[in-house]
């Protein structure tokens, strides 16, 4: 029990302190820096920042999720999910860097919440384990969308890593379905979805 405490304590820093590690290339890292105005300099910010501190919110999510899964097949799918997110991480760290940003000063407070809500989520059975991953990848999916709306058609190498961020979160979607996922009662997606609206309106700035 010590060693996985430590290993999960391991895991949380590297996530809010330490630079992710890129697996897949970098999407659209074969494309030019788009020549954007410093407004929209500071907006495509604004979301990466957004971006990155929801895949640190997964992280947690997610680890949270396999503490207290019951199924060796769950936590399989959740580990995979989290290792997928990590690269996300990776990418909007790099493309905030590019860009001349900042992190969001809040991710450790996230994280806390996120994982919270995570071991939450798995206490209650593997079922509803699974509908709230997937839930929260649809809302993801279209948090994605929105952004893909808003990013400078221009700024080719941003939208590429949104893109690819929204068919990973499709994937894990369709995965938690093929598991047994339980659809969630309305009440928790709304409020899922509330919570989700306060992180991001926080990280856009902070």
């Amino acid at each position: 029990m010590l060693d996985r405490l430590i290993v999960e304590f391991d895991r949380a820093l590297r996530t809010v302190a330490a630079p992710a590690r890129l697996v897949r290339p970098l999407p659209g890292g074969e494309q030019p820096e788009a020549a954007l105005s410093e407004e929209e300099r500071r907006h495509v910010v604004g979301l990466m920042r957004v971006n990155h501190c929801g895949e640190v919110c997964a992280q947690a999510l997610y680890q949270g999720q396999a503490l207290t899964s019951r199924t060796a097949s769950l936590r399989d799918a959740l580990c995979g999910a989290a290792a997928q997110e990590v690269e996300h991480l990776a990418w909007t760290e790099v493309r905030i860097r590019e860009l001349g940003g900042r992190k969001s000063f809040l991710n450790p407070l996230w994280y806390l919440g996120a994982l919270s809500l995570g071991v939450a989520a798995g206490a209650v059975g593997d079922r509803w384990n699974l509908g709230f991953l997937a839930e929260t990848e649809r809302q993801v999916e279209a948090h994605l969308d929105g952004h893909l709306a808003s990013l400078p058609l221009e700024d080719a190498r941003s939208r590429a890593i949104v893109d690819q961020m929204r068919l990973d979160e499709i994937e894990h979607a369709e995965t938690a379905v093929s598991l047994g996922a339980a659809d969630l009662p309305t009440t928790v997606r709304q409020a899922m979805k509330l919570a989700a609206g306060v992180m991001t309106r926080a990280a856009y700035y902070l």
